[in-house]
């Protein structure tokens, strides 16, 4: 079989962008990644998981880079205050394709929680699902107790703040180790 009869892989970059979401490009890749992570793929979320909190919340995504600049969403999660001090972050989705990539979610993580610490989180929650809960562990978070959510397991889980200094970064730039890019060019 020539190469050109051959399905093509996916396009995984050698670097990334996260980022608050500034373009309008951006906020919509944001809200479609959700849909197509916990409507589509997950069944959470029948028709839309958009909610109140979308009106106030600040996004942020993740983006590949082409020629170092951002290309395309494939990562998203959302920060709100709730009460004074006190912030959620909740939506965190990465696209499957690049769920190999390994510290995209990670990455979303600790810009949320430091953009939030920024403006003055004195404390930092979100609610988790069980599959997630040993990487938010590693990161520094603790579970406050477990919940149900949308009929689902979940941990109520705190971030150390200590862990997360504050900054007014709007972005981070991320590169994936050449070794990680042979081994997803050869799956």
């Amino acid at each position: 079989m020539a190469m050109w009869d051959q399905p093509a892989a996916p396009f995984i970059p050698g670097q990334y962008c996260v980022r608050i979401a500034q373009a309008a490009w951006e906020r919509d890749g944001h809200f479609r990644l959700r849909h197509e992570v916990f409507c589509d793929e997950q069944q959470v979320f029948s028709r839309t998981d958009r909610d109140a909190i979308d009106d106030d919340a600040i996004l942020l995504v993740a983006t590949t880079c082409v020629l170092g600049s951002p290309h395309s969403v494939v990562g998203a999660v959302r920060i709100h205050e709730d009460e004074p001090g006190s912030w959620r972050g909740s939506r965190l989705a990465v696209q499957a394709d690049h769920r190999r990539v390994g510290r995209l979610g990670a990455e979303l993580i600790r810009l949320a929680v430091c953009t939030a610490h920024q403006r003055g989180a004195t404390r930092f929650l979100a609610q988790v699902q069980v599959q997630n809960v040993t990487l938010f562990e590693r990161m520094n978070w603790r579970s406050l107790e477990q919940i149900t959510v949308h009929g689902l397991p979940h941990h109520l889980m705190q971030a150390d703040l200590a862990h997360y200094p504050p900054h007014g970064l709007v972005e981070t730039r991320m590169v994936r180790p050449l070794a990680a890019r042979a081994m997803a060019q050869a799956a």
